[in-house]
């Protein structure tokens, strides 16, 4: 017994120092694809980042995850194909050679319309593969998208991407009781904003990402907190006035972008350009999802509300003793502390 323990112990070092060598070259192709002076260096660093994210994929306590990294290979192979295949269409078409690299980065993305490969992906990830697959995935493709805004044709086919992503994202998310995919359509929601941003200026999109990764995160550290994949695992019959239960709360109305939590914000500052720009019917399609998914947010988030009422001030005073030995401060923190950036804009 103790031989099998000592093995098992030493197996799982030597995972967590592959993961921190594959996280390594992740990050590395991730700033060789953003910084690229030609769109093949850019396709090296994002077969760098795929080929790094596999393995990470692959884990032993998930019967799922290798035929998610299948999966998330053979999409992510199809999309460098199409990177490859643009060149070629170059010398012939520029305009079927910018639509063919669009394609390509939207399908890396999960961006409707080729989002159907980011739920099914997303259910077989454990809670820390899923939150790499949500944010640090996603910078790459982004930054190369900012770089092809310049063009007309770009801008039509990104504007219909974000309408469509919208859409997708909050009315396929309603009925939904996975935990995963319900935050696999709330990616594809948020990046229907991202897209919209892109549209408007480099720093608003990368502000909104910012804010996206920040919260995001936020609730998919609590879900793992909680051991929760679906709905019903989230509710503690043990202890059901704990103030954790605040924290879940909170981090999901600042998902939804519920006023006046973190998440509003960069929404805010996004519907004030796109009304400046006269984008009304990406403007009205970006706010009527946003209520939509406001909806699936609710429905995890009210029995929380409902469970905390009688016993919340004593466990109010057993979370402050407790609270050095846990993560739920800096979540809060991160999803309320927008309550103080407009009285920082009225000061100023």
């Amino acid at each position: 017994m103790y031989f099998y323990n000592s093995i098992m112990t030493s197996f799982n070092i030597f995972l967590s120092l592959s993961n921190m060598m594959f996280m390594s070259t992740l990050s590395l192709g991730v700033v060789m694809a953003i910084s690229a002076p030609s769109w093949f260096m850019a396709w090296v660093g994002l077969e760098l980042n795929l080929m790094s994210f596999i393995p990470i994929i692959l884990t032993m306590n998930n019967r799922y995850s290798s035929e998610a990294a299948l999966k998330y290979f053979l999409i992510q192979a199809l999309g460098s194909s199409f990177i490859i295949f643009s060149g070629s269409l170059m010398l012939m078409s520029s305009n079927m050679s910018f639509f063919m690299i669009l394609s390509a980065l939207l399908l890396k993305l999960g961006a409707a319309p080729f989002h159907f490969w980011f739920p099914q992906i997303m259910e077989g990830l454990t809670w820390p593969r899923l939150i790499i697959l949500m944010t640090i995935q996603k910078i790459a493709p982004l930054s190369l998208i900012l770089l092809l805004m310049t063009f007309q044709q770009t801008y039509t086919m990104v504007v219909g991407s974000a309408i469509l992503s919208a859409i997708v994202g909050s009315i396929m998310g309603i009925n939904q009781t996975s935990l995963r995919k319900i935050m696999a359509f709330s990616s594809i929601n948020h990046m229907a904003w991202m897209l919209a941003a892109a549209i408007l200026s480099e720093n608003m999109m990368f502000m909104y990402f910012l804010f996206y990764c920040c919260i995001s995160s936020s609730v998919a550290l609590i879900f793992h907190n909680h051991q929760a994949f679906y709905i019903s695992n989230l509710i503690d019959k043990k202890e059901p006035s704990s103030v954790s239960n605040f924290t879940v709360f909170a981090a999901l109305f600042s998902l939804g972008g519920l006023p006046p939590f973190t998440g509003f914000i960069p929404k805010w500052f996004i519907i004030q350009e796109l009304n400046n720009f006269n984008m009304f019917i990406l403007f009205t399609v970006l706010l009527s999802c946003a209520l939509i998914t406001l909806y699936f947010y609710l429905r995890i988030a009210i029995p929380f509300l409902t469970f905390s009422s009688p016993k919340f001030k004593s466990s109010l005073t057993i979370y402050f003793n407790k609270m050095s030995h846990t993560s739920s401060p800096l979540i809060i923190f991160m999803n309320v502390f927008g309550l103080m950036i407009p009285s920082l804009f009225m000061i100023i």
